[in-house]
């Protein structure tokens, strides 16, 4: 079979009974069919506006039909679609695409997966819904409680069963408890031995729980459904095996999500500004094709160093003197790291703690406050001095502020300690982020022996509540996987160059000897150098030596500047790029020509890039290439061979193309004309509680050789996760009926710069949550149906729907040390599709490039919608033949290049906006849907000219 050749050639064959909800079909097949029962006889012409009034009727396919009955039937029926940050475990069981086979080509080979096979008993499990008064936030005192109560009631009225408790609402035991309904009193002691500190004290509390049964596990569906004769995943029996499996582990180490740290877990360290980081590790329980299995990745995670708050102080603001009051900037800054954070109190007789509300405006010593039976007046620190015999010693400082904020306490930072075990989820800084990749970062047999440490010291099999009370087992060795090598594409540059054709070795290859494919032409270019620190002759040479690579590499490139390269103070950098365009404009007026590039040699402080970038593409409409003086004054080959392949695709140009697209050899994708979209949502910073997201889209124009991409980005609600702009209409009063949207405009684009309209999408989507899976298949669909539809009648070519995922916790590791990557990783084209993926779903891990340091993470793609009708190698080597066309660097890449291009675009996006940090800290994280989303201002518009290319590489 030819590489990436169909296995079924009666799939070319168009199916004449309706495609049934989430399975491959309705969309036709190769040729001129667009769709099931549609037959292109006219097209939408090259000049279409991209807003056009004249309104066809707008057409959905019959399976996206099915797909939103579906989604209304569930919502009818109370069923709701899981939302983002839901476990794995949790995504609702939609039937997507099934598995069209397994993948053939490539060489053979044995990897280990971080998988460990779970075997259950036929065990009889019941849901008991639990509530607790007074209702607690914390899941530990939740689970302090229902281990006081089971340690009291078990053998009385519990019929001596041990539950598992999801430290929430949900109570899972094996078998049912002797009463339907039943309440408890349960009085819980806090002890607090740190003598050193607070000294031993106690408290008691009281609570009342209640327990009712809510419904019976059904184990059977589970088997059923991992034997393959059961098409829905049941959630909630693995959502109550995996609350079983996390029970114990719950109750020793600190918990996030799906994940557990603790110091206990391994070596943790400073990482500066009264920041930590602890060890920890990742579990879930995941159906596949092996059978039920425990997936175990080791982690780490950033904490508050557990010290007096005023040690924070001096660390996080970096202070020597701590007699002087704070400046007005400094106590912002403190506020915001510190509001949230739990303190206990050192002064007290019990173990009080308290959240952190504020930081007072005045420092202690001008802090007064009056008795509710006195009128005088009494200072924080005299009451202090009075009442606890405390001298205090940092008055200059703010007090915290505790309570509502209607009724303040404030408390001296000296007598406060952060609480152990609290999560820092705000942005670590440069520094601390090297800090962490530094201490973290292992080799894969380093990450295997820490995974396998994870499964001793956990000792499954000897948990009581797993061995005896569940009957489960957990096999504690890695899975072996049958995987398969892919071989890499051919890559074709210019017939001039003394290589034209590259066959890249474990991932790489390099531009000796090599010209690019199509070498763009630069003929109107200056340079505006920003840096104090470079010499004054620097920019001149440097431009110099970067033109005579630009020329060795086969660009056409004016050695003259239009304008003498100049220097700019780094506080003018508006000015002086307005300067710049002004003086370039009316140079080229006669011409009705255009600056094409500026090289900017940027300031030695950061901070500067985003507002050159927001400046140069959507005021000014400049495409430019930044570098940092640092990297210019070394005047290296290697840096100018880099930034010469970005200026080449930056001017219009393309570095290399795939040798089977120039021969006609890529099936689905080269047969007719086919557009390759890449799709990706990035949300603001923890602590950017009031910025929008940002929703970008890529989309390939030079079919069929698919690697120069044009690209949309647009604003939309914080956290909303389902991109907004595919597709958009509104009614204008006097043309009726208005169309607009991203898709609609890239394939627009496509027909204008082609000469052909999309007969085939192929949709790569990344970052979306298995929790989100059908909800954003579900609208992002109906859009692209929708605009389609728009630009012409019966308009609905095929699509393929695709979702790319990094953020998973598989890991691959080599079973033979000779078979590996210059980094110890398995070899670059690796790609598994049995094992460890979906029983019966089209998805497959492939790690497509070779690693640098660490344990490489392989890329999940999974496959929700195929009208392509794609074959199992057909996909997989398209996807990792499209990673070696990656315009930025001769390597190829982990994630397919139209998501690379799509998140970098979003990212170049979010400087186009100004966002303020919030006082309250990390968000939820929670998407914004339905009416309740905000009014989002919409980002300023990119100009035309930079539009045109691939200006955020």
């Amino acid at each position: 079979m030819s590489r990436g050749g169909r296995q079924d050639s009666g799939r070319e064959q168009q199916s004449s009974s309706p495609s049934p909800s989430l399975q491959r079909g309705g969309g036709g097949g190769r040729g001129g069919r667009f769709g099931r029962g549609y037959v292109l006889t006219s097209t939408f012409t090259q000049d279409t506006p991209p807003l056009s009034s004249a309104s066809p009727p707008i057409s959905r396919s019959p399976a996206v039909e099915e797909l939103r009955r579906e989604l209304e039937q569930k919502r009818t029926t109370g069923d709701q679609v899981t939302k983002a940050g839901t476990s794995p475990a949790l995504s609702k069981a939609i039937r997507f695409v099934p598995r069209p086979g397994f993948g053939t080509a490539g060489r053979k080979c044995v990897v280990k997966a971080n998988y460990f096979l779970v075997e259950i008993a036929d065990r009889d499990l019941c849901r008991y819904d639990v509530t607790i008064t007074p209702e607690l936030i914390s899941r530990k005192v939740n689970r302090d409680i229902i281990s006081e109560l089971v340690l009291k009631y078990r053998e009385s009225q519990l019929g001596n069963r041990m539950p598992a408790y999801d430290g929430r609402k949900s109570l899972y035991t094996a078998g049912p408890l002797p009463f339907e309904y039943e309440e408890f009193v349960v009085k819980l002691v806090e002890k607090n031995n740190d003598a050193g500190s607070f000294g031993s004290t106690m408290r008691e509390r009281q609570f009342n729980v209640s327990i009712k049964f809510a419904s019976k596990v059904d184990v059977h569906h589970l088997r059923q459904f991992l034997s393959g004769r059961q098409m829905d995943a049941p959630q909630e029996t693995i959502q109550a095996l995996d609350i079983v499996l996390r029970a114990s582990p719950s109750k020793k180490y600190t918990t996030f999500g799906w994940s557990f740290f603790s110091p206990k877990l391994g070596p943790w360290g400073e990482l500066g500004d009264g920041i930590e980081y602890w060890r920890g590790y990742y579990q879930s329980l995941r159906p596949a094709q092996m059978g039920l299995s425990l997936n175990i990745d080791v982690s780490a995670r950033s904490f508050f160093e557990p010290i007096m708050v005023t040690d924070f102080v001096a660390k996080y603001l970096r202070l020597r003197d701590m007699s002087s009051p704070l400046s007005e900037q400094d106590c912002i800054k403190l506020k915001k790291a510190l509001m949230g954070v739990r303190v206990e109190l050192s002064h007290r007789e019990y173990a009080e703690s308290h959240k952190i509300t504020g930081v007072s405006n005045q420092p202690l010593n001008k802090l007064f406050f009056t008795f509710d039976d006195k009128s005088t007046n009494v200072s924080l620190v005299q009451y202090f001095r009075e009442r606890y015999n405390i001298g205090l010693k940092y008055t200059s400082l703010p007090a915290l502020q505790v309570g509502s904020r209607s009724k303040p306490i404030y408390l001296p930072m000296e007598v406060c300690r952060i609480v152990e075990g609290q999560r820092y989820s705000k942005k670590l800084n440069e520094r601390q982020v090297i800090a962490l990749l530094k201490a973290t970062c292992q080799r894969p047999h380093e990450r295997e022996n820490s995974i396998k440490h994870i499964i001793w010291q956990n000792d499954y099999n000897r948990d009581e509540l797993m061995r005896n009370e569940y009957g489960i087992q957990v096999k504690e060795e890695l899975t072996f996987i049958d995987a398969r090598v892919l071989p890499p594409p051919m890559l074709k540059y210019h017939e001039t160059g003394v290589e034209a054709y590259v066959d890249p070795h474990l991932g790489q290859w390099n531009m000796i000897n090599k010209k690019m494919v199509n070498g763009g032409r630069v003929e109107f270019w200056t340079c505006v150098n920003f840096s104090l620190r470079v010499n004054q002759n620097l920019p001149v040479e440097f431009c110099g030596q970067l033109i005579d690579m630009c020329v060795s590499k086969g660009m056409g490139f004016n050695p003259n500047p239009i304008l003498p390269v100049q220097s700019a103070h780094p506080s003018q950098i508006e000015r002086a790029l307005a300067d710049v365009h002004k003086k370039c404009t009316a140079k080229l007026s006669n011409e009705k020509k255009h600056l094409q590039l500026l090289i900017i040699i940027l300031p030695d402080v950061n901070g500067s890039y985003g507002k050159i970038k927001r400046v140069c593409e959507t005021e000014l409409g400049i495409v430019s290439q930044c570098c940092q003086p640092r990297q210019a004054a070394k005047l290296s080959k290697q840096y100018f061979e880099n930034v010469a392949l970005k200026i080449n695709v930056k001017v219009g140009g393309r570095n290399t193309v795939l040798n089977d697209a120039i021969q006609r050899r890529i099936p689905l994708v080269t047969d007719v004309p086919t557009i390759i979209f890449g799709a990706c949502v990035t949300h603001p910073h923890p602590g950017q509680d009031t910025c929008p997201s940002i929703a970008s889209v890529v989309a390939s124009m030079d079919w069929p050789e698919v690697t120069k991409y044009r690209g949309m980005v647009s604003a939309q609600a914080h956290r909303e996760e389902i991109i907004q702009d595919l597709y958009k209409s509104y009614h204008d009063p006097d043309r009726g009926l208005v169309h607009s949207g991203m898709i609609r405009e890239l394939c627009i684009a496509f027909k204008r710069v082609t000469g052909h309209k999309p007969s085939r999408l192929i949709f790569y989507r990344f970052g979306v949550s298995e929790g989100q899976f059908f909800q954003v298949l579900l609208h992002e669909m109906d859009a692209i149906r929708t605009a389609c539809s728009s630009l012409e009648e019966g308009y609905l070519p095929p699509v393929t729907y695709i979702v790319v995922q990094k953020r998973h916790h598989t890991r691959l590791f080599p079973v033979d040390r000779r078979q590996t990557d210059r980094s110890g990783n398995i070899l670059p084209g690796t790609v598994i599709d049995t094992r460890i993926c979906h029983p019966m779903e089209f998805d497959f891990f492939l790690k497509s490039h070779a690693g640098i340091q660490g344990t490489s993470i392989p890329t999940r793609y999974h496959v929700l919608y195929d009208e392509n009708h794609f074959a199992a190698d057909g996909l997989q080597v398209l996807t990792n033949d499209l990673c070696y066309t990656y315009a930025r660097c001769t390597r190829s890449v982990s994630i397919v290049p139209p998501v690379y291009y799509a998140h970098l675009a979003a990212s170049r996006a979010r400087y186009y906006i100004k966002c303020e940090t919030s006082d309250g800290g990390s968000s939820g994280g929670r998407s914004t849907t339905g009416s309740s989303r905000e009014e989002v201002q919409p980002l300023p518009l990119i100009k035309d000219n930079v539009k045109d290319v691939m200006f955020y590489c």
